[in-house]
């Protein structure tokens, strides 16, 4: 019995064998599973055929084969997956060796269905999170607890006990 390399703990002909092969995906997770299982598997016809038609001829052919070939797998982290009707987002990180060095890629891909099949959009590799804005309070200020005293009268103070 080989285990799935997705790391879902199932044989690859319960898990993803069967995606790889042609059988629509479930989901658009089972769909990134298989795509991640068919590069260390190097069945590379599953990751062109499970692109969306619209960037399908951007699949550069060569340079997979040469990634799955040069690439030692380590491991596949799904973070996230959402669904929303016919549109879904996988985040993932994806663990591999390349040239004696440990790399890490971090994803958040885009999916779609179309008569009843998930396809892939497109990734964005290293996805930052929406930036943190602080509104920074003057002494002067009105306190932001809304107690209607200056900020350095109310929550700005700082009290030492002896």
């Amino acid at each position: 019995m080989t285990l799935c390399p997705c790391g879902s703990d199932k044989p690859l002909s319960e898990c993803c064998g069967p995606i790889i092969a042609g059988s629509p995906a479930p989901t658009a997770e089972a769909l990134m599973r298989s795509r991640y299982s068919a590069f260390v598997t190097h069945q590379l016809d599953h990751i062109e055929r499970s692109h969306a038609p619209e960037i399908r001829e951007d699949f550069n052919r060569a340079e997979a084969e040469r990634m799955a070939e040069e690439c030692e797998w380590q491991g596949l982290e799904i973070r996230s997956a959402t669904e929303d009707g016919d549109s879904a987002e996988v985040e993932f990180v994806i663990r591999f060796s390349r040239q004696n060095k440990d790399m890490i890629q971090l994803e958040r891909s885009s999916f779609r269905r179309e008569n009843g099949e998930w396809l892939y959009v497109g990734g964005e590799i290293n996805p930052q999170g929406p930036q943190r804005v602080v509104n920074k309070v003057g002494r002067n200020d009105p306190c932001p607890c809304g107690s209607g005293k200056k900020a350095k009268k109310c929550c700005g103070t700082t009290t030492v006990l002896d």
